[in-house]
C-alpha cells in the first residue's frame, strides 16, 4: 500500500490536502502506476469549480488538469512504456495515480525540464483557438486575457505570422506577454484599448479577436475592435450573468460592412487521439507543442509565477482567488 496525497475541494472555497492509502498490488490490464512530479493549476477552470458553480464538478472532489509523472509499475499488456519513463498525462492534483496508458499519455523527450511539461496541455487548449481561426501571415490579432492560456494563444498566433496585440488589466501579465513576443501590449484599465488598436492597425481593426477571459461583458464591448469580415474566437469558457441590449453586438455579426463571425474554440472539439479521418487531435497538438518547447519556439519562463508544495494548497487557491492578477502559472511540486 502507498500513502497517497490528494488536493481536495471539500466544499466551495475550502481546500485541503488529504492522505489516503492506495493499493498498488494489482495494477489493472493496460494501466500503469504513475508518481507525479509536477501538476499545473488551470486557474480559470479550477476556481470556477472551487466556487461551486460548475455543476459537472462534484464536491468533495480532486481537481487537476495536467501533470508529468514517472511510471512506477505497469499492469499486464502495457506496450510502449516501462518503469522509469517520464510521462505527460491529463491527471489530477495527486501524488500517485493508476491510469490507463492511452489517451494523452505521451513520453517526455530526454533533457526537457519536467516543470514545463504540464504547460503542454495549457498550450493545446490555446491551440484550439488558432486551429479554429483563419489567422494568416500578416494579420492583426488581439488576445484579450493574458493568463496561461491567453499568453500561449498569443504566442501561437504569432507563430502563424500574425502581429499580435496582448490585452489585460495586469501590468505583470503584459510584461510577460512582451517577453513572449507580443507586438503591442495594452492595459485596458489605463488605456483606451479600442483607440490603441485602431492606431496600431492603421484604422482597420484586428482580423481576429481571441477572448481568453470568459467574461461575457468584454465580448459585447470588444467586438468593436474587429475589422470588416473579421472573427471573434471564444477561447475562455463564458461564465457569469450579464444583462444588456445585445442588438448592437449582433448587428456587428449580421450587418454589412461588419460581417463578424463568431467561433467557439473548446479543446474537446477535436478527438483525443490521432485518426486518419481528422487532421487535428489533442494528441497531435500535444506532440507539436512539445516540439515547440524543445526547439525554444514557445517561451515559458516568464509564465511561471510560483512552484509550491501541495501542503500549501489552501493558501495558494486563496491567493489565486483574491490576488489573481499577480499570477500567471502556478505549479505544484509533488516532491515537496
Amino acid at each position: 500500500m502507498l500513502q497517497n496525497k490528494k488536493i481536495v475541494f471539500d466544499k466551495p472555497w475550502e481546500v485541503s490536502l488529504h492522505t489516503e492509502e492506495l493499493d498498488d498490488g494489482n495494477i489493472p490490464e493496460g494501466a500503469v502506476l504513475i508518481k507525479k512530479v509536477y501538476s499545473v493549476i488551470s486557474t480559470g477552470t479550477e476556481l470556477a469549480c472551487l466556487s461551486g458553480n460548475e455543476k459537472w464538478f462534484k464536491m468533495p472532489g480532486v481537481p487537476g488538469y495536467a501533470c508529468v509523472g514517472e511510471v512506477i509499475k505497469c499492469g499486464p499488456n502495457v506496450e510502449g512504456f516501462k518503469a522509469g519513463d517520464k510521462i505527460l498525462c491529463y491527471g489530477d492534483h495527486s501524488l500517485y495515480a493508476i491510469m490507463p496508458a492511452k489517451g494523452i499519455f505521451l513520453p517526455v523527450p530526454p533533457g526537457l525540464d519536467l516543470k514545463w511539461v504540464p504547460f503542454v496541455r495549457m498550450a493545446t487548449v490555446a491551440a484550439t483557438a488558432v486551429r479554429t481561426s483563419t489567422i494568416e501571415w500578416g494579420d492583426f490579432v488581439a488576445v484579450c486575457g493574458q493568463g496561461l492560456v491567453g499568453n500561449m494563444a498569443m504566442q501561437l498566433a504569432a507563430l502563424q505570422g500574425a502581429r499580435v496585440i496582448a490585452v489585460d488589466v495586469a501590468d505583470n501579465r503584459l510584461e510577460a506577454a512582451k517577453k513572449c513576443g507580443a507586438a503591442l501590449t495594452i492595459n485596458s484599465v489605463k488605456q483606451d484599448a479600442a483607440e490603441e488598436i485602431k492606431k496600431f492597425t492603421n484604422g482597420k481593426g484586428v482580423s481576429t479577436l481571441i477572448d481568453a477571459t470568459g467574461i461575457p461583458s468584454l465580448d459585447i464591448k470588444n467586438v468593436e475592435w474587429i475589422a470588416q469580415n473579421g472573427e471573434m474566437i471564444f477561447l475562455g469558457s463564458p461564465r457569469g450573468i450579464y444583462e444588456t441590449d445585445v442588438t448592437p453586438f449582433l448587428n456587428r455579426v449580421h450587418l454589412a460592412p461588419f460581417n463578424v463571425t463568431l467561433k467557439g474554440a473548446h479543446e474537446w472539439k477535436y478527438p483525443v487521439n490521432k485518426t486518419p479521418f481528422v487532421k487535428h487531435s489533442l494528441e497531435r497538438n500535444s506532440e507539436l507543442v512539445i516540439d515547440l518547447i524543445v526547439r525554444n519556439k514557445l517561451i515559458l519562463e516568464p509564465l511561471l509565477s510560483k512552484v509550491v508544495s501541495p501542503s500549501d494548497c489552501s493558501t495558494v487557491y486563496s491567493e489565486l482567488r483574491d490576488k489573481k492578477d499577480q499570477f500567471i502559472g502556478v505549479v505544484f511540486d509533488w516532491s515537496k
